[in-house]
């Protein structure tokens, strides 16, 4: 093959994808674990490692046609051989792998948002406040004690059959039931939990990471949803400086000699 030839036959690159507008402010992501960070204070942080995105666009609905507004964002991908025939078909308009998390996130104005288009950790910056979406983690069937944190039986006179039992249940017998939402064993976790307002300290649109303040629902590896919120989110304080500094200052702050 001469060299002409191969010149010809490079591959040609591939265009850029267009990214969804920064006003749209959601992304759905993978709990990664916890760790610590220091601030620019030297304060240090528990933070959570959401690796959010990159998504993909994998649909958007109307008013018009499906009576409400909304973008379908899409994280991961799986196996040709393990996705359904609607998913291909989608994976085809997208020109992309068949999409493992769909995720619904209704909007006021869909200006701008079209199918394909991506979204990265970008459209959020540090300092922001976000809202965080999880299953919680599943802890099988369990007791009164560590499912409703009872205090338990006393544990003297010969009660060593009653140290962990629910107490009473019927505290109206006449109606020969157990009222629901008696509070009992059963089955705990496996919870749609959201957890509002949590601070976002830092961003790393390197490697796609979001570092959030504080524990989120949800084992390590689970999908989680993230969005900015709606709350009222506090003000950021200002550095006090005592008075006693202030008179300090004043008292160095000597006049110019007069000529």
């Amino acid at each position: 093959m001469t060299e002409e030839n191969k010149e010809n036959t490079a591959p040609e690159q591939k265009p850029e994808l267009q990214q969804l507008p920064a006003a749209h402010k959601f992304l759905v992501g993978e709990k990664m674990g916890m760790t610590q960070i220091f601030d620019a204070a030297g304060n240090l942080h528990a933070v959570t490692v959401v690796q959010a995105g990159p998504c993909r666009v994998a649909y958007t609905r109307t008013a018009d046609k499906d009576g409400y507004q909304a973008i379908c964002l899409g994280y991961g991908h799986k196996k040709e051989k393990n996705a359904y025939k609607a998913e291909l078909g989608l994976a085809k308009k997208i020109n992309s792998k068949p999409l493992r998390h769909l995720k619904e996130f209704r909007v006021a104005d869909l200006a701008g948002a079209e199918q394909g288009q991506t979204a990265g950790v970008e459209r959020f910056a540090e300092g922001q406040y976000v809202d965080v979406q999880g299953v919680s983690k599943g802890h099988g069937f369990s007791g009164g004690m560590k499912r409703h944190n009872f205090a338990g039986g006393s544990a003297s006179h010969g009660a060593s059959d009653r140290e962990r039992a629910p107490g009473s249940l019927g505290s109206r017998r006449s109606l020969g039931r157990v009222l629901p939402g008696q509070r009992m064993a059963g089955h705990w976790g496996v919870e749609t939990v959201s957890v509002q307002k949590m601070k976002l300290l830092k961003v790393i649109p390197e490697e796609n990471l979001l570092l959030i303040g504080g524990g989120i629902p949800g084992a390590t590896g689970s999908t989680v949803y993230v969005t900015l919120t709606n709350k009222k989110v506090p003000a950021p304080k200002a550095n006090k400086v005592s008075k006693n500094k202030v008179k300090a200052d004043a008292g160095k702050a000597k006049p110019a000699a007069k000529k």
